[in-house]
């Protein structure tokens, strides 16, 4: 190639000191240089970490915490009479925001008793969860920011608003890396059932920002959780082998000429796919799980309920996963809400309780943190037979991984309608399960487009009241 046909990116590419084509890197791959020079790498933990993984069960659709997990007897006295203007004047409200001169209250549409050597105060409609309430820690004054699913949803994960953060999962996968040769580090089910199924993207697990190999996969829950896991008719594993070693050498050609991480995330998730074509048959294979064990879930495994993943989740935390987030869509309750959070939570009850019950009698529970809530809570007004969305205050719980079980944090008032006691937003949350982890939330960053970014924003308190 002689000097008039040399463009400027041929130029960059061979200059002998490879200063421009580092800088140049650094332009078309944003968080490259911050990853080597700017303490942006996977970092060693800032401090002792009290779990190693972490199993989110989301129950999307948003909850009604009055029926759940926030114990409201005045409320009930309180039924069909007008809510208090001074209540709700000011606040954002969702389908209710035209009516409110005619809000009503409505009374929990379930009891509650007292559970547990501690006493915590739960609903009936879960009975199993009952049964571990000495294991959880319920924190009754959560706030957020998103009164709608989607964009809530994107905030209980990102910390953000704005589309194209990373997920939480891919925050984690980055700062302490996988546990798991054969697996991905996080790992996405999903079940529904029990109400309105509100969808929930790909977005909600993206790795945003941070290279492709920190993005959250979702497995299917039926059948093989993976397309294409299996091997062709007469393909067998050295032909694949084979092809993978090829494609493997005509990615690293390209990254030597371009240095595009990227094609190091490529090359490595092939070696991925290939590992996964092993482990994932063995993964999916119940037959070495007792009978107890399988009744306790209420699953024979494999049949795509919130049991079968609950399960499922405690195999792949067996093998290294730092990240498992368990959907259930059917808690968005607009209407017969007495019912459908009935009918909801009887699809959750037995595998919630019993993941925790496995977890801990295989000496899991104490390295593993489960957070279980959705992306908000209920209105304590009627709309209608059910409740509208609601964000000034809500429900979740915590269990393992370094919590105090047997105990309730936080409060909102009479109504169930404002945390007012040791509020917890949810950058606090993200900041508190950061720290059981071993990790600064203020320190885990990643260099973006010129800014330090971060999973808790410029926001986030440990909730240190919570810890053992």
């Amino acid at each position: 190639m002689n000097l008039q046909q040399q463009t400027r990116r041929h130029f960059l590419g061979r200059a002998s000191t490879g200063l421009g084509s580092l800088a140049l890197g650094s332009l078309l791959t944003p968080g490259l240089l911050g990853e080597n020079f700017d303490g942006n790498a996977a970092l060693p933990t800032h401090l002792a970490p009290k779990c190693k993984r972490v199993i989110h069960l989301c129950m999307a659709g948003g909850p009604s915490h009055l029926e759940t997990l926030d114990y409201k007897p005045k409320l009930r006295e309180l039924d069909g009479k007008p809510m208090p203007k001074s209540v709700t004047e000011g606040k954002q409200i969702a389908q209710l925001q035209g009516q409110r001169d005619k809000l009503k209250i409505m009374g929990p549409q379930h009891d509650f008793k007292r559970c547990g050597k501690s006493g915590l105060m739960l609903s009936d409609v879960m009975p199993h969860i009952q049964g571990i309430a000495d294991e959880i820690c319920v924190i009754n004054s959560m706030m957020t920011e998103q009164i709608n699913h989607d964009p809530a949803h994107l905030f209980m994960n990102t910390g953000s608003i704005i589309p194209g953060r990373p997920s939480m999962g891919s925050w984690l996968n980055y700062g302490l890396g996988s546990d798991s040769d054969n697996l991905p580090g996080f790992i996405v089910l999903t079940s529904e059932g029990g109400g309105q199924s509100q969808p929930i993207a790909a977005r909600q697990w993206s790795n945003g920002f941070l290279p492709g190999k920190y993005q959250g996969v979702k497995f299917m829950s039926v059948g093989d959780p993976v397309m294409y896991v299996r091997n062709p008719n007469g393909v067998d594993m050295g032909a694949q082998r084979r092809l993978i070693d090829t494609i493997k050498g005509l990615n690293q050609i390209t990254d030597e000429a371009v240095d595009d991480p990227e094609i190091a995330t490529r090359i490595s998730q092939y070696e991925m796919a290939y590992n996964m074509q092993s482990s994932v048959p063995e993964l999916m294979d119940f037959s070495d799980e007792p009978k107890h064990i399988m009744e306790m879930y209420g699953t024979e495994g494999g049949d795509g309920s919130f049991g079968s993943n609950c399960l499922l989740a405690r195999r792949l935390a067996e093998r290294g996963v730092r990240f498992i987030q368990l959907y259930h869509r059917g808690w968005d309750h607009h209407g017969g809400v007495k019912a459908g959070v009935a009918n909801t939570g009887k699809l959750v009850d037995q595998g919630t309780a019993a993941l925790i019950k496995d977890l801990k009698q295989r000496g899991m529970l104490e390295d593993t943190l489960v957070v279980w809530g959705g992306e908000f809570g209920r209105t304590p007004m009627a709309q209608g037979s059910g409740r509208d969305h609601h964000i000034a205050g809500f429900s979740l719980w915590m269990a393992g991984g370094g919590v105090k079980g047997g105990m309730s944090y936080g409060a909102t008032d009479e109504f169930g309608y404002s945390a007012v006691e040791d509020k917890v937003h949810v950058h606090d949350l993200h900041a508190t399960m950061l720290h059981l982890l071993g990790i600064d939330h203020e320190k885990l960053i990643y260099k973006f487009q010129g800014r330090q970014f971060r999973l808790t924003d410029v926001h986030g308190h440990i909730v240190k009241d919570i810890l053992v």
